[in-house]
């Protein structure tokens, strides 16, 4: 795809820029690698599968997505509201925010609910007035005060349960809402109701008829949150959480990164979809294909993850690693005693030309097996600080009331054979065992960094 490659060669020439010949050849010949493996077709749900969803009433739930629109070209702002008026949910509510200096959305917009029978409400004050399904709510704000300012103003007029982030030139699949409201109804009854959604996504060309990059994300990961907003869109979170945490214009360009990382310190339920809900479109201005056009934004999420370490009173350095986007956090002085969470520091293990993770899967396979040493990974994921369910003990450090019950299984291992399976299966007891105490194993690829 030409797009696909155009992309690719103006992230190359940033990275080469950035970081050397030698860590560009690294990155590029592991790149090629993963292209010839994977390859990638975003399937729509079946036909008879969004009837039956337009026919089942999986919730009551309303949804407002609210999106910040700024000159935004005709044609994706007509692809976007087709994606909403595709929903088989039919709960929603549109709020478009117009900072543009033009009537291009107005026009575009009016056309399109005139023409496709939406209800449109344009009135002058913020408030909504009274919920109508599939409304779209017109508001011309009096300034461009920025991304964040003019979200706020949007989610100021939404009077939907759920405030859904949209950007103005991306699109939601035909099942995205229907979905959304699904997870909150099964969170409800499992006792829990989520109050922080996200799904998949993956990436579109400009005209939006090619797909690729899919981004399948893993469950909550507070640490791995820390290193890397995999969150990103599409955002769903409660109405009187986001109206009361509200988007800050001092993060301006990572103003959702800011905004998950205060909800995770609000220890809010987060929800994961994992299923592809939303297309990213990329385009010249867009970060997705151009890392010049939001250089900014990388800044803006470093400062982010140092005002989350701050509020949470840790000593903390948080740098920009090789990759844009892309956060470790190093802590001065005792890691134990500033995360009183942490239970377990694990790291990899020693090897000449393969990465050897340490982090177990639920198999007992390594996960990243294969990977070489000095390459990072789908998603970057073997370069970055995260959580795991399980690690190999010969790569950890534990908390000191921990000590006995780690000096215990190496004991326990000690008296066996010493095999590769002696290792697995008793790291493996030993982390469910410090988990099932409530704290976390934090694995980090330069532990020895880590006092």
């Amino acid at each position: 795809m030409a797009v696909v490659c155009l992309s690719n060669l103006r992230k190359l020439w940033f990275y080469l820029q950035k970081n050397g010949i030698k860590e560009t050849w690294r990155a590029l010949c592991e790149r090629l690698g993963e292209s010839r493996q994977a390859s990638y077709f975003y399937a729509p749900p079946a036909q008879e599968v969004l009837r039956a969803q337009r026919e089942t009433a999986v919730s009551t739930i309303r949804l407002s997505v609210v999106v910040p629109a700024f000159e935004t070209l005709p044609a994706h702002l007509t692809a976007l509201l087709s994606s909403l008026q595709n929903q088989t949910y039919p709960h929603w509510e549109l709020i478009l925010a117009d900072a543009g200096r033009t009537d291009t959305v107005y026009r575009t917009a009016r056309q399109f609910a005139a023409k496709n029978g939406l209800f449109w409400d344009e009135a002058k004050k913020g408030e909504a007035s009274g919920w109508i399904d599939g409304a779209v709510r017109y508001r011309k704000l009096k300034e461009n005060r920025g991304i964040s300012e003019n979200t706020n103003a949007g989610i100021d007029c939404a009077s939907g349960a759920y405030v859904g982030l949209l950007d103005h030139d991306d699109l939601l699949t035909p099942d995205a809402l229907y979905e959304t409201a699904a997870a909150v109804e099964a969170g409800r009854a499992a006792g829990k109701r989520p109050l922080v959604l996200y799904s998949d996504e993956d990436k579109c060309d400009e005209k939006g008829l090619r797909f690729y990059e899919p981004h399948l994300k893993c469950g909550f990961n507070p640490d791995l949150l820390l290193s890397n907003n995999y969150i990103c869109h599409f955002l769903v979170m409660d109405r009187e959480l986001i109206r009361r945490l509200r988007l800050r214009r001092d993060f301006d360009g990572a103003q959702d990164y800011d905004l998950v990382l205060r909800a995770m310190a609000e220890k809010a339920p987060f929800s994961h979809i994992p299923k592809v809900l939303y297309h990213w479109r990329c385009h010249e201005a867009s970060t997705a294909q151009n890392p010049r056009s939001k250089a900014y934004a990388y800044e803006a999420g470093k400062r982010a993850v140092e005002a989350f370490c701050k509020e949470a009173g840790w000593q903390v350095a948080v740098s920009g690693l090789k990759h844009l986007g892309f956060y470790r956090v190093d802590y001065k002085g005792d890691l134990f005693a500033q995360r009183g969470d942490v239970g377990a520091l694990a790291g990899p293990l020693p090897a000449k030309k393969e990465f050897r993770s340490g982090i177990y899967e639920p198999d007992g396979s390594m996960r990243f097996a294969g990977l070489k040493k000095g390459f990072s990974g789908p998603l970057h994921r073997a370069a970055l600080q995260q959580d795991v369910e399980a690690a190999d003990l010969r790569g950890m450090r534990v908390r000191k009331e921990l000590e006995p019950l780690y000096d215990r299984a190496m004991e326990q291992i000690r008296r066996g054979k010493q095999e590769e399976a002696d290792f697995v299966d008793e790291s493996v007891r030993f982390c469910r065992e410090i988990r099932q105490k409530g704290y976390r194993i934090l694995w980090d690829p330069q532990k020895d960094r880590i006092s």
